[in-house]
Parts: structure tokens; C-alpha cells; sequence
């Protein structure tokens, strides 16, 4: 287990659509904390006292796998009541809890290491207020339901609510013990310890009402939850080296991945980040299953599908979309079905169906599977006919955006904040607006296409090339800026280019449509004190306006953002950037407790001090976690043509200080073997391993 004990750390579990956020001690009390489950927090206070004050906490963690949370803590001096107090630090207690089947079981185990009789009072506070995450994360309603209850009887408490929508909601908390108090919104229970004795306490919750808690219960659902977890990590191939701290990284992000991936009826779907977001997001769905193709292709098809499945048939101005148009956010909370807000199922994206298309492109060269790439063919249709309906209607032939409704996205790029594209002036830019890396976008949708027409439409396929090579002519007369050697931000709605040197422009090397010349230039920027921190790529280079490093979008770091940048740079043929990069980022990730936060602070590195924290960022995040990953196969130079049976190794570089890395289990059609990377000589080597009849190719450019 990885530990921690700063008492303002907050903890996370996840099972489905329920997670729980808990201070170090266990404790739901603060604003941002609770059980939520559906969108709706259905336990706002959960709140565990010796008597009338929290307990002193020694250590908390959450286990390497992401199931167990395990709080250690002890008493401070207890009154002596009839000769039972307890002076400091004699009551040892453990709380251990896991989610599974969208309810949370908890084992609390008090030991008493006196040498007299102590009397243990532990007192829960409780309370539940039903408010959707929208009111966690500050929207004001202007009507709320109706809360029922609550009701105690004597195991515990039951909340209810009655919401706008007619849909009523409930939450109960279950002891597996009468308590020997009932006071409102409170249950106290005392236990008698001797010395050397221990007691444990059961505890349940979740929308309805079970059995009583019990050790039976705890020890069956967290074998469940362990067993779940384990399938979930097993899926895809999996990486070692020769570096401890390294290979931690990786099972941390691999066990973060596997923490926010939801089994779908679609398939395995990866949730983009507790708290904010754990729910279905396109755009982050798609980037991670980018940066995990090469290791799990399982997991770009379960994005497909879903994606497919839930694709936008009709025009609706409220919730931005069109037909053909690929979604950008669900959700399922009361706000959300009432329409107070669109993002029950909201479209308002530019950027995720140009990435979906390119997905299932990289997802049929990675596998080779013709089967499913078919039965996305008419989804897939339908998403480039949206976008050429856009590219039409704009005079430039460019793929813009301008929200369809005042309750929507004002920004519909990755970069979503209200103040994310700016000119030179630091004035906003008004719509529609063409992002440079959006363009990048529909370039590789467009040659998807026309790669995939070749087996389906010919004639097709010649449209969408000519598309291509038109739009990437665009770019370079529009958004290139020819006395700073770099791209432009964006086209506002007049046509004047936004002329701020962002990472967005890295974007364009990963997708292939900046011409070699100017994919050098902007490399070199990106490389520079401007951009690069140390750490990682600053999403607005130092000197623009509105730049300021600890801003959301306007020159922190992201870590997806420059995995992006690492694997375009290593396109470009620039390898040692993308290895400069991953080590920035693994550096990072130590200070971070090999957890890759959604974003941090942009500042400089300097010696001997840790990145900087921005304070409400997801951890963890999906598309964060996935970023080891691509800048892992940006050093390595791999890509897998399943359809070949070939993997192909081009100019492979190690991290600095690892000598050898070995890929396990890499699924080349229907093989599965081993590829082992290794520093001899100056020279890293490729070869595979586990291939006795040799039916996979390997195939290595130096």
C-alpha cells in the first residue's frame, strides 16, 4: 500500500456509477465530499467521533489496486467515566472500506492496548442531502424537491428525497449493531473493551436496504470487488523495466485506468475523472483509448461502440446537436433530466467526432478487425457527413463551432474555459471560432475515410483525400505565422487569427497535417523555456496574453495535453524531446505519489522543488492516467499492425536510468507475446519473446 498522512488528503473509491470522496480519516464532512451515486449525492455527512471529537489519524491510504481505503487512527484521552476512560494513543483503530454493486461496506476494528478497561464511545454523524454534483460544483436552483424523513429504527437511518423530476430518491446507513443512542441525524454506540480485546463494527450504505452488516457480508462483497478489479486490470498488456519507481508509475496509472473503467452493455468505458467527472465524456474517452491502443485495443472498442450507440440523430439547438454529431458529455441527475442543464446527453463538442473517426481508423490498423470497423460504417458516415456539413456552411472550409444555446459550452475544444481563446490583445474571440488543432482533427478524419472508403466506396474515398489536402492547404495559409515560426490559437468569427503561441498547435504534429518544415519549428517551441517547465508542456506559452500558470487552461500543465504533444513530437522524427517529456512527467508523477493529476500549475522547475498542485484538480483522471502510456510508446517508437502479425520499432530511446522495458502480453492478431526493449552499448535492441513458432514479425528502423 501507498500512504499518506496529510489530513486535508482526500480519498477516492469508485465501483460503476457511485464514488466516494472522504477525507484522510474517513470522514464525509466537507462541502466536496460525499457518497454519490447516479449523479446525486446521496450521503452529504458520514461523520465517525470518539465521543465529541474526531479521532487522531496515524496513516490512511488506498491499496495499490484501488479497492481498499484503510484508515489507521487512535484516541485521543477519553474522560475516565467510572474508572474506564482511556489516556492518548491506547485505542488503536482501523477502518477498512471498499465500494462494490454501487453500495459501500465499511469495517471499523477498535483494540484496546491498555492495561484496564476502556470505554469506547463512537458516535456517527449523518445526513443526506440529495443535491445533484452540478450543486456540488456551485449552480444555484431556483426550486429544490422535497427531503423526506429521515427515519432511524434500530440499525441504522434511511433519507429520503422527492425530486422535481418525480423520481424519489433513497439512501439508508446500516450498523451491524443496535446502537445505544438516537439522537437526530446522530447514533452512538459504546464499546466495552478489555485489555488486549478487540471489537468490530459493521457498516453499510446505499440506495436501499439490505440485510444487516455483517463480517460475512464485508468479507464476500470485498472478494467480489477484488475479483472485478483484478479482471479489469488484467485486460491488455501490461509493462515492467528495470526501474522500481518507474514500473510503479505504471501499475499506478494502469490500476487508475482500471479504477474508471465502467463494464457498459457497449463494452469496457473509461469514466474521465472523480469528482467532477465520473461519467461517459467523449473527447476523454476517445484520447485515452488513443493512449492505450497499443496496449488494449479492447478498451478504443468499447469507446466505439458506446460512442456509436449513443451518436446524435436529430437537431435540438438545447442539447447542440445534430445529426451524426458524437456526444460530449451524459449524465443522470435531477438537473440534468429536468433540463435545468443540456448535459443529460450534450453534443455541445467540436472536437469529438473528427477524434471518433480517427479512433476507429487507428483501431482497425492496431487490430485488424474488419468486423467491428463494418458495423461502425454507418455511424462512422454519419459523423464525417456532420462534419462536412460544418466545413461547407463555414467560407473557409473549416471545422468551427458557435454554441447553439446561451445554456451551453461557450468554448467546444478540449480547452472548454470561458477564457480560452484570446488574440494577442487578450481579448476574447467571438464565434464561430476555427481551433488550429481541431482542423488537425478533421484532417485525420478525413484521410480515415478515405483509407477506410478504399474497402467500401472508391469513389468515396477520392472525395474525402482531395478534402484532406484542401484543408491542410487551408491551415498553413491561415493559421501559420510566418514571423514567429509557430501556429496561430484559432480564426474568430471574422476571420482574424487569435496569434497566441498554446500547445494546441502540438496537436497538429500528432495527426499528421503540419508539412515537415513547420512541424520542426513548432517542435523547437515546444521544446523552449516558453513551453516547456521541466515537468511538462504549459497549455499557453510564458508572454502571451491571459498567460498566467495557474489558471485552468491559460498555462498549466496537462499532462494528456503533453503526452499529445510527446507522441507528435516523435512523429516529426524528434525522439529526444518525447523522452525529455516522459521524463518531466515521471519525475512529476513521483512528486504526486505516482498519481498524474488532471492538470498543475505551469510554473518553471526549479531544484529541489516539486511541481506545483492546482488545488481542484480531478485525481484521478482518465486521460491523465493514460498519458504514461503514450509518452511510453512515443520513446519506444511502436505501433502494431494486427491485420500483418507485424510490429514495427522505429529509433526506439529509453527512459533515462532504465536499461531495459518489457511489454507483456502485446496482442498481434491472435498472438500474444512478450516485446523487450534493452539499452546495450548506447543502442537500444528490440526483440520479442514468447513467439515459439515466430508468426510475428518484428521489424526495426534505426
Amino acid at each position: 500500500m501507498e500512504g499518506a498522512s496529510a489530513p486535508l488528503a482526500r480519498y477516492v473509491l469508485k465501483d460503476g456509477d457511485s464514488f466516494l470522496v472522504a477525507d484522510a480519516i474517513g470522514n464525509v464532512v466537507a462541502p466536496a465530499e460525499g457518497f454519490f451515486v447516479h449523479d446525486t449525492r446521496i450521503v452529504s455527512r458520514y461523520e465517525m467521533l470518539l465521543g465529541d471529537q474526531a479521532p487522531a489519524l496515524l496513516s490512511s491510504a488506498v491499496t495499490q489496486d484501488n479497492v481498499l481505503f484503510v484508515a489507521h487512527l487512535t484516541n485521543h484521552a477519553l474522560s475516565a467515566i467510572d474508572e474506564m476512560g482511556a489516556p492518548e494513543g491506547l485505542i488503536h483503530i482501523t477502518r477498512s472500506r471498499f465500494l462494490c454493486r454501487q453500495r459501500m461496506f465499511e469495517r471499523i476494528t477498535c483494540t484496546n492496548y491498555g492495561n484496564r478497561p476502556s470505554r469506547l464511545p463512537l458516535r456517527f454523524r449523518l445526513n443526506a442531502d440529495f443535491v445533484d454534483m452540478f450543486e456540488v460544483r456551485g449552480s444555484r436552483r431556483a426550486a429544490r424537491g422535497r427531503l423526506l424523513g429521515p427515519e432511524s429504527d434500530e440499525w441504522g437511518y434511511a433519507f429520503g428525497y422527492e425530486g422535481l423530476d418525480g423520481v424519489q430518491r433513497t439512501s439508508t446507513v446500516l450498523f451491524s449493531r443496535p446502537p445505544a443512542q438516537v439522537e437526530p441525524a446522530c447514533i452512538e454506540f459504546v464499546l466495552v473493551l478489555a485489555p488486549g480485546a478487540q471489537e468490530e463494527l459493521y457498516t453499510e450504505i446505499g440506495v436501499e436496504r439490505e440485510a444487516a452488516p455483517s463480517r460475512q457480508r464485508y468479507r464476500d462483497e470485498a472478494s467480489d470487488a477484488r475479483r472485478h478489479m483484478r479482471r479489469r486490470q488484467r485486460r491488455g498488456a501490461r509493462v515492467s523495466s528495470s526501474g522500481p519507481l518507474f514500473d510503479q508509475w505504471m501499475r499506478r496509472s494502469r490500476s487508475d485506468l482500471a479504477l474508471l473503467t465502467s463494464e457498459l452493455d457497449t463494452g469496457p468505458y473509461p469514466y474521465a475523472g472523480i469528482p467532477w467527472f465520473s461519467t461517459p465524456f467523449g473527447r476523454d474517452a476517445v484520447i485515452t483509448a488513443m493512449q492505450t491502443l497499443w496496449l488494449d485495443p479492447g478498451l478504443a472498442r468499447g469507446v466505439l461502440r458506446f460512442l456509436a450507440e449513443h451518436q446524435a440523430k436529430e437537431e435540438s439547438p438545447f442539447l447542440d446537436a445534430a445529426p451524426g454529431k458524437i456526444m460530449h458529455e451524459t449524465r443522470k441527475g435531477e438537473m440534468s433530466a429536468l433540463k435545468e442543464l443540456p448535459f443529460g446527453l450534450y453534443y455541445g463538442g467540436v472536437d469529438t467526432t473528427p477524434l471518433f473517426i480517427a479512433l476507429a481508423g487507428a483501431y482497425l490498423r492496431r487490430t485488424g478487425d474488419l468486423q467491428t470497423v463494418q458495423e461502425l460504417w454507418p455511424a462512422l458516415l454519419a459523423a464525417m457527413q456532420w462534419i462536412e456539413r460544418v466545413c461547407d456552411a463555414d467560407p473557409r472550409g473549416l471545422l468551427v463551432y458557435s454554441r447553439a444555446s446561451d445554456r451551453g459550452l461557450a468554448n467546444q475544444g478540449w480547452k472548454d474555459s470561458g477564457d480560452s481563446v484570446f488574440h494577442a490583445d487578450g481579448r476574447l474571440a467571438e464565434g464561430p471560432i476555427a481551433l488550429v488543432e481541431v482542423q488537425g482533427y478533421a484532417y485525420a478524419a478525413m484521410r480515415t475515410m478515405a483509407e477506410l472508403g478504399e474497402r467500401w466506396d472508391s469513389r468515396a474515398s477520392e472525395h474525402w483525400t482531395r478534402r484532406a489536402q484542401e484543408l491542410r492547404a487551408t491551415v498553413d495559409r491561415l493559421f501559420w505565422m510566418d514571423d514567429v515560426r509557430y501556429y496561430g490559437l484559432a480564426l474568430d468569427g471574422e476571420g482574424a487569427l487569435c496569434a497566441v503561441r498554446t500547445s494546441n498547435a502540438g496537436h497538429l504534429l500528432q495527426f499528421g497535417l503540419a508539412p515537415p518544415e513547420r512541424a520542426l519549428a513548432v517542435a523547437e517551441q515546444l521544446m523552449s523555456p516558453a513551453f516547456f517547465t521541466g515537468w511538462g508542456i504549459r497549455t499557453v506559452a510564458r508572454g502571451e496574453a491571459r498567460f498566467n500558470p495557474i489558471s485552468y487552461h491559460n498555462g498549466s500543465v496537462w499532462p494528456h495535453d503533453s503526452a499529445l504533444c510527446a507522441s507528435g513530437l516523435a512523429a516529426s522524427g524528434v525522439r529526444g524531446a518525447a523522452t525529455r517529456l516522459l521524463r518531466g512527467a515521471f519525475e512529476a508523477a513521483v512528486h504526486f505519489d505516482m498519481r498524474m493529476p488532471e492538470l498543475f500549475c505551469g510554473f518553471a522547475r526549479t531544484q529541489g522543488a516539486p511541481p506545483v498542485a492546482y488545488p481542484v484538480a480531478c485525481l484521478p483522471q482518465a486521460w491523465a492516467a493514460g498519458s504514461a502510456f503514450m509518452l511510453l510508446q512515443a520513446c519506444l517508437g511502436v505501433q502494431v499492425d494486427g491485420a500483418a502479425k507485424a510490429i514495427h520499432v522505429h529509433r526506439a530511446e529509453l527512459p533515462f536510468g532504465i536499461q531495459d522495458v518489457t511489454i507483456h502480453d502485446v496482442a498481434v492478431g491472435e498472438q500474444r507475446v512478450d516485446l523487450v526493449f534493452r539499452s546495450e552499448g548506447g543502442r537500444v535492441s528490440a526483440f520479442v519473446e514468447r513467439d515459439p513458432e515466430g508468426l510475428v514479425s518484428l521489424q526495426v528502423r534505426n
